[in-house]
């Protein structure tokens, strides 16, 4: 079992939504050391400011896209924070609910490079350390979207299902190598943290961040594999696998209305 009491974590996008309650609640549970990378300076700041008050905490100011930055991070977080032993990429961005020709290759590069190519190049940092301790745990949350296709958020979708292979391929790895470092993949429903504003759910609720963030930290210690949020996620699955497409259009993506979700998209409001 993974042990957040005495680790050190790193989040990233850790001064917003999941992230920041996810760094609270790893301090509330004994964490010896909280790292917090994002690329807002202000909630950097108030972040550190709050959560010192709970533990160790320290800020760094990295934008995930730039590889050198997060080399160049990672090396100081070891430096003045000590062996990483957990890391949660959280960081995450979805630009627009616009259909695919509507998009642009700015926004399809920049989305795939934070949501998909980060996490990996992230990972590429702490992993070889932790297999040399043969400890630590990276947990990648993903999305919903990465296992359901969705009208109006296709390259977020895209971006979503490459997390979720290269996650769940990396664990297989792992396991074949009898290493005790874990992987564990995430993929929740629209959380209601100002990121997915103005969606609209008719059966399935949008999540609740502190339920979600509790949720995600006890599958981390329960060393879970994969994590779907909420439980009735796999109720989607198991349709998929079971209705001709057609069905599942019409049955899940029309009366239930998972493909109208998106239709009033507006996102954080800058």
């Amino acid at each position: 079992m993974t042990k957040i009491k005495a680790s050190c974590l790193l989040i990233t996008g850790g001064a917003s939504g999941i992230g920041r309650i996810m760094g609270r609640m790893s301090l509330e549970r004994g964490a010896r050391q909280l790292v917090i990378w994002d690329i807002n300076e202000k909630g950097i700041a108030d972040t550190v400011a709050e959560l010192s008050k709970l533990g160790n905490v320290k800020g760094y100011k990295v934008d995930i896209s730039d590889h050198a930055a997060v080399e160049q991070a990672y090396r100081a977080t070891c430096k003045e924070c000590g062996d990483v032993d957990i890391v949660i990429n959280c960081a995450g961005i979805v630009t627009s609910n616009k259909t695919f020709e509507q998009q642009t290759i700015k926004d399809i590069e920049r989305t795939m490079a934070i949501n998909s190519i980060a996490p990996m190049v992230v990972a590429l940092q702490a992993l070889p350390d932790m297999k040399r301790r043969n400890h630590g745990h990276i947990c990648n949350i993903a999305s919903a979207a990465g296992m359901l296709s969705n009208p109006k958020m296709s390259v977020y979708a895209a971006s979503k299902w490459a997390v979720i292979g290269w996650s769940d391929s990396v664990r297989i790895e792992l396991k074949e190598a009898r290493s005790k470092v874990r992987f564990t993949t995430v993929a929740p429903y629209y959380i209601n943290t100002g990121m997915f504003d103005g969606v609209r759910s008719r059966f399935f609720p949008i999540l609740d961040p502190e339920r979600t963030s509790r949720k995600i930290l006890n599958a981390i210690e329960r060393n879970r594999d994969f994590r779907g949020i909420p439980f009735s996620f796999h109720f989607i699955r198991a349709c998929q696998a079971l209705l001709p497409t057609s069905w599942f259009d019409v049955i899940l993506g029309r009366w239930i209305g998972i493909y109208s979700t998106m239709d009033h998209f507006t996102g954080r409001k800058k």
